[in-house]
């Protein structure tokens, strides 16, 4: 288990957690690891929250002060640095963002030149600088490195993604809510350079207001504006603070998340006969309608844990192309190597005018069962997960609900909690389900909650 490198990089609040001084010694490993066989360029993108600047520039700085080039993408998506990453002569990139979290928070993400997360070797050895076990000296003379502005990174990766889809979508309209994020600087102009007629809300940052009522973790005001517009908009869009995620909206303003997605796009890519293994990959906690969709229409799908990460995994030992998560995490790896939210809209938009047909109806055959989620803090999850009463309940309800429903019983990964989860055919049906797994896990091992 790393001690500062979680799932998504190094995150925390800004200046508590995570520090000027912390991203200036992860630049400099990074700096010092790169340059071992002399000087190499390492890219930096950002997002829109107010304390990505200083974390620039202290990220910069490190990665200078050991031989290496700093180059400044600025502000743009998370995709955008994997892509430059990959297809550029960068040794590595850095992200600076926290996602979908509030201002306050921020985080560093690390990629290797193949676009894809930093090695967990790379990142022990960047914690144990961090913790005082390596000392560095630095480099002087003409091994400095330079700070460089590069905002050609951004247009570079926006006509990519353009040539990557093209499709004409003139006399198109489509809404969209950039988070106040990253999608701020990139998603508007792409809609439009392919033709699109655009209404985007949300695309004003302040270093403050991103994802502040506002982007794919909060579409309701978004919501609010597709139901006053019904008929105006063929597709609504939402991003995520950094712009890795989509979920969609209908005209009629309900959400379409990252289910919908991988059915439509699984379908539609079958009908191509480029669907790789004729499979789809998503996680343990994709919706059982999902499977039961693809069960009809001759389509695997392959589960993992929770996390993009572990999806992407997957999709690389088998070759597949189609991949995601609900929350609006989508694959695409025959064209990147992460989720973007983007690229994922214009997959769709793709469909929609190749088929002809509207996202609802794209999205017909699709039935999404209720689904209920609690959370009960307890003393040990392992004990949880090994008490043979308690599994004992688990599989007395999956046999009650006979294939028309299914119960999930998980560790949180961060916190004390184990998370119980049912869908069935009704909610009354998942209240009750919960409730009574629930209720045992917190009589055998709950923690009471401080008043």
């Amino acid at each position: 288990m790393t001690k500062y490198f979680g799932t998504d990089g190094i995150r925390g609040k800004a200046n508590e957690g995570l520090t000027a001084e912390r991203a200036f010694q992860v630049g400099r490993y990074l700096g010092y690891y790169f340059s071992k066989d002399g000087k190499k360029k390492i890219v930096i993108g950002k997002d829109t929250r107010l304390s990505s600047d200083m974390l620039e520039n202290a990220l910069a700085a490190g990665i200078a002060a050991q031989g290496c080039d700093a180059y400044l993408a600025g502000y743009g998506p998370t995709p955008a640095i994997c892509y430059l990453t990959r297809n550029e002569d960068f040794a590595c990139g850095a992200m600076i963002s926290a996602s979908h979290n509030p201002f306050y928070d921020n985080g560093i993400k690390v990629f290797s030149k193949e676009g894809i997360k930093l090695p967990s070797d790379i990142e022990d050895l960047i914690e144990d600088y961090i913790d005082g076990k390596t000392t560095l000296e630095y480099v002087t003379g003409e091994k400095i490195g330079k700070i460089i502005p590069y905002e050609k990174g951004i247009e570079d990766y926006l006509n990519f993604i353009v040539e990557e889809f093209d499709i004409d979508l003139r006399g198109m309209n489509i809404a969209m809510d950039c988070a106040n994020g990253s999608a701020s600087v990139t998603a508007e102009r792409a809609l439009k350079m392919l033709g699109a007629h655009v209404y985007a809300m949300h695309n004003e940052p302040n270093g403050i207001n991103i994802n502040t009522h506002a982007g794919s973790t909060h579409p309701e005001v978004f919501q609010e504006y597709m139901r006053a517009h019904v008929g105006e908009y063929d597709l609504g869009l939402t991003f995520d603070g950094d712009a890795d995620r989509q979920i969609l909206v209908r005209p009629n303003g309900e959400l379409v998340n990252g289910d919908y997605v991988l059915y439509i796009l699984g379908k539609y890519y079958r009908d191509q006969g480029t669907l790789t293994g004729n499979t789809i990959v998503t996680t343990v906690m994709a919706n059982l309608g999902l499977w039961k969709a693809m069960e009809r229409e001759g389509i695997n799908v392959e589960k993992t844990q929770v996390g993009d990460k572990y999806v992407y995994e997957q999709m690389c030992k088998h070759g597949y192309i189609v991949g995601g998560e609900q929350s609006g995490h989508i694959i695409l790896k025959h064209h990147a190597t992460t989720g973007d939210g983007l690229m994922a809209a214009l997959a769709i938009l793709k469909v929609m005018k190749k088929t002809g047909k509207t996202i609802d109806e794209l999205c017909d055959g699709l039935t999404i069962y209720p689904q209920l989620l609690v959370n009960v803090k307890v003393t040990d999850k392992t004990q949880v997960l090994n008490d043979a009463e308690i599994n004992s309940e688990i599989a007395a309800v999956e046999e009650e609900l006979k294939g028309n429903g299914r119960v999930l019983v998980r560790p949180s990964g961060t916190e004390p909690l184990l998370r119980v989860m049912a869908e069935a055919e009704t909610d009354e049906i998942c209240d009750r389900v919960v409730g009574k797994i629930a209720r045992l896990i917190q009589k055998k091992y709950g923690v009471e909650e401080e008043q």
